[in-house]
């Protein structure tokens, strides 16, 4: 297991550091050198074979696809160019919550930390809006591993909404989308709890910008454990109620919980986001590995 470390005061510089060790130790160099061009042009990154066309560089020339054709191919290239990422934060009061290893709220800053150590070489840019209901937070897109450090310490010292402020994941999406940034990868950190009244915007950035969702979970919220009599509370109303955890309410629970994931899920495929699930119960390292790994499959093809 590898929990994120709990980036509360007093062991912040401690878990400042934890955090990047293991992102550098177990993560760097997995996703260096994923992203290619944002434009097409010349470089030096091989793209699609096609047919020879007169007046193309014989310099080139795919001679293993024309040898398996037998006719002349050429091999298209992509333009070199720095990767300007941008991370949307959702910290507001609902992911201020954990029964497992961490909280929330530090699962989303590990996730951060990962994105941000991962692009940050070649010139590449990250910078951050960090929403927490009550405030929003941006932080311009600089380059160097400095800025990188800077970024995950000013979003892990963002102060924590109070009870009764209600997230808004929207308003921040929007503050991405305009005014228009260049073309880059957009990473969007939330537990996307709550109306899908964020789908449009998400849309939005989608046609401009790869885009990955982070969606942060803890267990508790995908189902109830047999304790007896509980009081929920909802930390974005404020308001609290008594239940008693029988099991026709936990299974009630538990599908209501299941449904409002699939419904996650689905609004983010029609967004056409990557979506990359981390549990405050799980080892969130192999997580991020499996993702990655399985995009790099998919893009192989």
């Amino acid at each position: 297991m590898s929990p994120a470390p709990a980036l509360r005061e007093g062991g912040l510089e401690a878990g400042l550091r934890t955090l990047e060790l293991t992102v550098r130790r177990r993560l760097d160099g997995l996703l260096q050198g994923n992203h290619l061009g944002l434009l097409p042009g010349p470089g030096s990154e091989p793209a699609e074979a096609r047919p020879y066309l007169a007046g193309d560089d014989v310099r080139r020339m795919d001679w293993a696809v024309t040898a398996r054709t037998t006719e002349p191919h050429v091999r298209e290239t992509v333009a070199d160019r720095e990767l300007e990422t941008w991370a949307v934060v959702d910290l507001s009061a609902s992911l201020d919550f954990g029964t497992a290893d961490c909280e929330k709220r530090d699962l989303a800053i590990a996730a951060l930390a990962a994105v941000a150590h991962l692009t940050r070489g070649g010139g590449n840019r990250i910078g951050a809006i960090v929403s927490t209901g009550a405030q929003t937070v941006r932080i311009p897109a600089r380059g160097g591993i400095g800025h990188v450090r800077q970024l995950v310490r000013k979003v892990a010292e963002t102060p924590r909404a109070v009870d009764g402020t209600r997230g808004d994941l929207t308003a921040a999406l929007e503050q991405l989308r305009r005014p228009p940034r260049r073309r880059g990868l957009a990473v969007v950190i939330s537990d996307f709890l709550g109306e899908q009244d964020w789908e449009r915007s998400l849309r939005g950035l989608s046609a401009r910008h790869d885009l990955l969702a982070v969606e942060v979970l803890d267990p508790r919220e995908l189902d109830l454990p047999d304790v007896g009599t509980v009081v929920l509370a909802d930390p974005e109303t404020g308001r609290q109620r008594e239940i008693e955890t029988t099991p026709l309410l936990r299974r009630e629970y538990a599908a209501a919980a299941s449904e409002h994931r699939d419904r996650v899920a689905d609004a983010l495929r029609r967004c056409g986001a990557g979506h990359l699930r981390l549990r405050t119960d799980s080892d969130w390292v192999s997580d991020i590995v499996r993702f990655a790994l399985a995009r790099k499959r998919v893009g192989s093809r």
